[in-house]
């Protein structure tokens, strides 16, 4: 059974496959394409485009536009987005491109027009969602001249997605966020020569860096098995579980050294992932490797990158790494004891530490 005109959307048989490729592809290696192809054939069009954007930006940040004449889709891009008429739709509501023109000086967008001509006509459906002020979202889909124009209960059908759609792009910025960081630790800690391996509460290996990867290779001490990480050491295998399992690491962490006799002994410092609405201990354990004896110094560049404080932060935990106390600290810096405390409380919540013991104890493991 397929869609017909009055159908309520949400027992269109199709709705729930829609969804799901919605949500499904918020984190595929070509985000949002497989759910605009389905867009596309849900509502009848001959296309659909998210465009992400913030505002006063000469290009997009996002521009999707499956099966589009890709040649079309860099001329909009280079010639028409930043003067494209159909924006700051109503926000949240469905509105055809025809109404939004409606009673404008049409000449102003004769250029435009042109445009669309060329791409597939003036039959288009959009729905704007902002986000905060600091982004917005896009959506449009397109019938082409020889297709039926858009009925009100197409434009019903589009409305009914859009709750979830501000969720779908709402995810989608935290993937970004999320995955950027990640990116960043990976950088830094390349960058330090330490050895980066995340693993989760079934010792399945999440993520790596090259220098990971390369230990791995060498299968001594540790080593891939599947999609796991074994340990040679039972007492190892025992400990990392039991680290996994019981979230021993959360509030601080935790050393030890990996015996390889033949390619040198590696010193793990664990630092458990706390993922509270998921497990209710540690969700995972990101394992920090280093050869003994590497003594590496943490300028506060590299301590902003590795830990994601600001700049005044990073110098702060430069100078409470040397061994001095939070008032010391605060006078070599030149800054007040309450500038201090509150960046140490910023800190904190940013390495999730409780005491500046521990946050030495971090900065210490980290620095080999």
């Amino acid at each position: 059974m397929g869609y017909e005109p009055g159908m309520d959307p949400r027992v269109d048989p199709r709705f729930s496959d829609l969804l799901a490729r919605l949500y499904s592809g918020i984190d595929a290696e070509r985000p949002w394409e497989r759910f605009l192809e389905a867009l596309t054939g849900w509502l009848g069009s001959a296309f659909a485009t998210l465009i992400i954007t913030s505002p006063g930006r000469a290009q997009p940040g996002t521009f999707v536009t499956p099966g589009a004449d890709p040649r079309f889709s860099a001329f909009y891009i280079e010639s028409h987005f930043a003067s494209d008429p159909f924006k700051g739709l109503p926000e949240g509501r469905v509105t055809s491109f025809g109404e939004f023109l409606a009673g404008q000086d049409q000449q102003r967008f004769a250029a435009y027009r042109e445009y669309l001509a060329l791409t597939g006509g003036e039959q288009v459906l959009g729905v704007d969602l902002r986000f905060a002020g600091q982004f917005e979202a896009r959506f449009r889909t397109t019938r082409t001249p020889d297709m039926p124009e858009f009925t009100p209960d197409d434009r019903a059908r589009f409305q009914e997605l859009v709750p979830h759609l501000r969720t779908a792009v709402s995810l989608f910025e935290k993937l970004q966020f999320a995955g950027g960081q990640h990116s960043l630790l990976r950088s830094a800690t390349d960058g330090l020569g330490l050895a980066l391996l995340v693993l989760d509460r079934q010792c399945r290996l999440v993520s790596s860096n090259a220098l990971a990867e390369r230990i791995l290779t060498e299968g001594e001490g540790l080593r891939r098995a599947g999609g796991e990480v074994r340990f040679d050491s039972a007492m190892l295998r025992r400990k990392v579980e039991g680290l996994l399992q019981s979230g021993q690491a959360a509030d601080g962490v935790t050393r030890f050294r990996i015996p390889r006799p033949e390619h040198g002994d590696l010193v793990a410092t664990a630092r458990a992932i706390d993922l509270p609405a998921i497990h209710s201990g540690t969700g995972a354990l990101a394992l920090f490797l280093a050869r003994p004896g590497d003594e590496l110094v943490l300028e506060p560049e590299t301590i902003r990158e590795l830990l994601g404080v600001t700049p005044a932060e990073a110098r702060l935990c430069s100078v409470l790494a040397q061994g001095h106390s939070l008032v010391e600290a605060a006078r070599e810096l030149g800054i007040a004891h309450n500038t201090a405390k509150a960046q140490l409380r910023s800190i904190f919540a940013k390495t999730q530490v409780h005491r500046q013991a521990q946050l030495v104890n971090l900065l210490g493991a980290l620095s080999g």
